[in-house]
């Protein structure tokens, strides 16, 4: 027999009466996949081949301007709401890192990815892949504009839907150096109910992976604007997906 939203919900709060931390559990109950996908072995160190210590995976010649739009990828205007979402890359101390692969990939304004294995029952839009990268400027920054995702259903129990949220990748000038988050939006009705937002027991890191509106980042009759920053190391730092994936893409 399936779960119900009730009994997850039921999980989720026993979870929290028990010693969590800053990043994601990765054998976290209620997220049932999390139980049979999570290593079962103690971490093994081994030394990566040397090519991957000095050789960048990519440099600004790779790597267009406009990539970082969504929105102008195909010859028509994608639907739903125009967003800006930028942003710092930082380090523990409040450092700016320059020069890191910022990628985003996102669901549509209905909820459906372009992939093969989202059989979601929601329109595609052919104006929009939901796909981008950049590089981050001297002071660590990155501007994306796309379109805001909506939320969609998954499998992990009976009417389980994820909120809104945009996947971040950022990789640094080498093959070891990839962390993946994601980025939520702020007010969003189904965090309590969604077990990968809340496989962070945390509440002050999960609130570290909700964007901020700012109205200095929306531009007048053409787009709102979220403003998100990402810290690699310390105390801060942003809660990253290093063990758990999501069932969809």
């Amino acid at each position: 027999m399936e779960s119900s939203q009730a009994d997850i919900n039921r999980e989720i709060a026993a979870a929290a009466q028990q010693p969590g931390g800053p990043q994601p559990k990765i054998d976290y109950p209620p997220y049932r996949s999390s139980l049979l996908r999570h290593p079962k072995q103690p971490a093994h160190l081994v030394d990566p081949e040397s090519v991957e210590l000095w050789a960048p995976v990519f440099g600004h010649r790779d790597v267009a301007d406009d990539e970082a739009d969504l929105t102008i990828q195909h010859a028509g205007t994608p639907l739903g709401e125009r967003i800006v979402v930028t942003g710092r890359v930082l380090d523990g101390d409040g450092r700016p890192v320059a020069d890191q692969l910022v990628e985003v990939w996102q669901a549509n304004a209905a909820g459906r990815y372009r992939h093969q294995r989202d059989q979601h029952p929601a329109p595609h839009d052919p104006n929009f892949t939901g796909v981008g990268r950049m590089l981050t400027g001297p002071d660590g920054t990155y501007r994306f504009q796309t379109i805001k995702p909506g939320p969609y259903p998954w499998r992990n129990h009976v009417n389980a839907w994820r909120p809104a949220h945009i996947h971040f990748s950022i990789f640094g000038t080498d093959f070891t150096q990839r962390l993946v988050t994601q980025m939520y939006f702020p007010g969003d009705p189904l965090f309590p109910l969604d077990p990968i937002y809340q496989s962070i027991t945390d509440p002050k890191a999960r609130d570290l992976l909700i964007a901020q509106y700012d109205h200095d980042v929306t531009t007048p009759e053409w787009s709102t604007g979220y403003r998100w920053d990402i810290v690699l190391t310390g105390t801060h730092r942003t809660p990253l997906e290093s063990d758990i994936e999501e069932d969809n893409a």
